[in-house]
């Protein structure tokens, strides 16, 4: 348990520093756009933080892959969203809000509102990514492990081909005011979102073999919660019911999150 205690304080330290880096960063170029790039990003620093305090196993090594594997694709999407697209209009608002009432600056509205919310939470949806890396009785993948990597790789291929064809229907002028219902979309409005819980559903499933590991269920049941009831879902939704006229039969007709086979009608929480 000390060595538990140990790795889990040198990661909070880590995440406090990056999170300060990422918030001086916000007061340079005036954006707290960046911070999405971060959120990948930093699992993968935290994954390597752990991996540096801990004995090299067959575990340590999976999740020290498989979390740069995330990391890295959700850091350059998001990067290159920021670049294409320019700031996130999430945080503009939220900016603007808080300036016309509260008075907040820059400053201080990003670091309450932006930095204050998210380095607790990285750190504890990274979770699986740190107790899973503790050895004790079980540094080789036994059979869930194992089935937990194959969840994980799955999970990041549904995600990573989800965005690539969202990304080429709305590059696409034709397309332009129409709903996506093609490919993945066809079978869950929100595919991309399915396979990042059920990546870190993977993750956990390679932790839990070890002594401390049960404790990191929070990480995929807390990100599968906000992803359907807060940040994830319900934020698109209210978009997309305004913005697109043809959403509604699409709602109708196609499961919210667990991909399945489109009907007649369906109702809009299944």
């Amino acid at each position: 348990m000390e060595q538990v205690l140990t790795v889990l304080a040198v990661n909070v330290g880590v995440v406090a520093a990056a999170f300060f880096v990422i918030w001086l960063l916000i007061q340079l170029i005036r954006d707290c756009t960046p911070v999405d790039a971060y959120w990948g990003i930093g699992m993968g620093i935290i994954a390597t933080s752990t991996f540096l305090q801990v004995p090299q196993t067959e575990r340590s090594w999976a999740l020290l892959i498989l979390g740069w594997m995330w990391a890295l694709r959700l850091g350059a999407y998001m990067l290159w969203r920021w670049v294409d697209h320019g700031s996130d209009r999430r945080y503009v608002r939220m900016l603007e809000k808080a300036k016309e009432k509260r008075g907040q600056g820059l400053a201080m509205a990003s670091f309450m509102l932006v930095i204050v919310p998210q380095a607790p939470l990285q750190f504890l949806v990274s979770l699986p990514l740190q107790l899973g890396q503790i050895p004790g009785e079980a540094a080789t993948l036994g059979l869930i492990g194992k089935i937990g990597v194959a969840v994980a790789l799955m999970g990041l291929a549904w995600e990573t081909i989800a965005d690539m064809q969202l990304t080429r229907f709305r590059k696409n002028p034709v397309n332009q005011g129409q709903v996506m219902s093609s490919g993945l979309w066809r079978y869950s409005r929100h595919p991309n979102y399915f396979g990042e819980a059920s990546f870190w559903w993977g993750l956990f499933l390679i932790a839990v073999e070890t002594s401390v590991g049960l404790i990191a269920i929070v990480s995929p049941a807390v990100l599968t919660w906000i992803l359907i009831n807060w940040s994830g879902a319900p934020t698109m939704e209210h978009r997309m019911r305004k913005e697109k006229p043809g959403y509604r039969e699409y709602v109708e007709s196609t499961s919210l999150f667990i991909p399945m086979p489109p009907s007649k009608k369906r109702p809009s929480g299944s």
